[in-house]
C-alpha cells in the first residue's frame, strides 16, 4: 500500500501534538509532507513553535514546518489558553526547537505542494480553525478540484458546542474559513465532538502511555494529563476528548469510526449561534450532502492504535 500524502494544518495545543504523533509513527499508511500552522489554540507565534516542537520530539526534525495565518479572516482572534495552558503545549518540560521554521508563508505551500502533485493524491489535515485551507482555496480556486480528501477536525451536532453553547471551538474561531471549505465541493470528512468525546484518555490508557517508558510515551502522558483537568472539570466525565488524533487514526484505520453522509453548513451571521455546524443528520431537509459527519468509533481500537504507535517513536 502506498502510503497517503497529507499536509497537517495545526494550531498545537496538546491533542493536536499527539496528531502529529499518531502520523508520524504511521509512515507505511502516511507520508507526511509539510505542517502548516495557523492562530487558534494558542497565538501563531506559539503554534508553529509547538509544531517544530513536536516533529524534534519525534525525531523528525526533517519534516517542514510553515506559519500561516494570525488571525481569522473576519473577526478578531479567539484563542484557548485556559484549556491548553500558556504554550499550548503545557505539561511536559520540552526544549525549545532547533529546527527552522521554513520562510514560505503556510498559505503559499499549500498552494504549491497541491499544483505540484498529481490530482487526487494530496489530502489536507486541519486540526484547528480552517483560515489556511480558505486563504488557499480563495486565492487558487483550481486547487480544490485536485484535493483528495479534508479530513478535519471541528464542529458537532449532538454535543452542541464547547466555546459557545451552539459552536465548537475550531469553526467558531473562524466561522468565514469553515463555510469557504464546506462550500468548496471538496470531499470532507469530518471529526466533530460527537465523536470526539468517544475518545477519551482514561487513567488506565494514560498509564498505558506513561508504561511505554519512551521520551514521546511520557510526553503525551503529561499532555493529556495537564489538560484533562480542564475537560473532567467541564464535562464530569472520566478522561478528556483527544479529538485531534481521530483525524491521523481515520486515515490509518477508517473501520474504526462511523458517519453519515450529510448536508453540513456554517453559521456565520448570527450572534447566538455565530459558528455553529448545522448538520442534516436526520436528512430532513433537501440540501445536498457535502461531508461525511462521523458520530461514533471503537475507543478501545483507537487507543489500542494509539498507544502502538506512538510506542515507535
Amino acid at each position: 500500500m502506498t502510503p497517503r500524502k497529507i499536509i497537517i494544518d495545526t494550531d498545537p495545543g496538546q491533542d493536536d501534538a499527539v496528531a502529529i504523533l499518531l502520523a508520524l509513527g504511521s509512515p507505511d499508511e502516511i507520508e507526511v509532507l509539510g505542517i502548516t500552522a495557523v492562530a487558534g489554540n494558542v497565538p501563531l507565534a506559539l503554534t508553529e513553535k509547538n509544531a517544530r516542537i513536536v516533529c524534534e520530539l519525534a525525531g523528525r526534525p526533517d519534516i517542514p514546518v510553515y506559519a500561516g495565518c494570525d488571525r481569522p479572516l473576519g473577526r478578531p482572534l479567539v484563542t484557548a489558553e485556559h484549556v491548553h495552558g500558556k504554550t499550548g503545549l503545557d505539561g511536559p518540560a520540552l526544549p525549545d526547537p532547533t529546527m527552522p521554521l521554513q520562510e514560505q508563508h503556510a498559505v503559499d505551500y499549500i498552494i504549491d505542494t497541491i499544483r505540484a502533485h498529481d490530482t487526487g493524491t494530496v489530502t489536507l489535515c486541519p486540526l484547528g480553525p480552517l483560515t489556511n485551507i480558505a486563504t488557499a482555496l480563495q486565492r487558487a480556486p483550481d486547487i480544490a478540484q485536485k484535493i483528495q480528501q479534508i479530513v478535519l477536525m471541528g464542529g458537532a451536532y449532538f454535543e452542541v458546542g464547547n466555546i459557545t453553547p451552539a459552536a465548537e471551538f475550531n469553526i467558531y474561531v473562524d466561522p468565514q474559513a469553515a463555510d469557504i471549505v464546506f462550500r468548496s465541493g471538496i470531499d470532507i470528512v469530518v471529526m466533530p465532538l460527537d465523536v470526539t468525546h468517544k475518545a477519551l484518555v482514561t487513567a488506565e490508557r494514560n498509564d498505558a502511555f506513561r508504561a511505554l517508558g519512551t521520551p514521546v510515551g511520557i510526553a503525551v502522558a503529561q499532555m493529556t494529563e495537564f489538560f484533562e483537568r480542564f475537560d473532567k472539570e467541564k464535562y464530569g466525565s472520566g478522561g478528556a476528548p483527544l479529538h485531534d488524533p481521530c483525524v491521523t487514526a481515520y486515515l490509518i484505520r477508517p473501520d474504526l469510526f462511523s458517519g453519515r453522509h450529510v448536508n453540513v453548513q456554517i453559521e456565520t451571521t448570527s450572534e447566538l449561534t455565530l459558528g455553529m455546524t448545522v448538520a442534516d443528520w436526520w436528512r430532513v431537509t433537501d440540501r445536498a450532502p457535502n461531508a461525511t459527519f462521523i458520530g461514533d468509533l471503537d475507543a478501545d481500537g483507537f487507543f489500542a492504535l494509539l498507544t502502538e504507535r506512538i510506542a515507535r517513536l
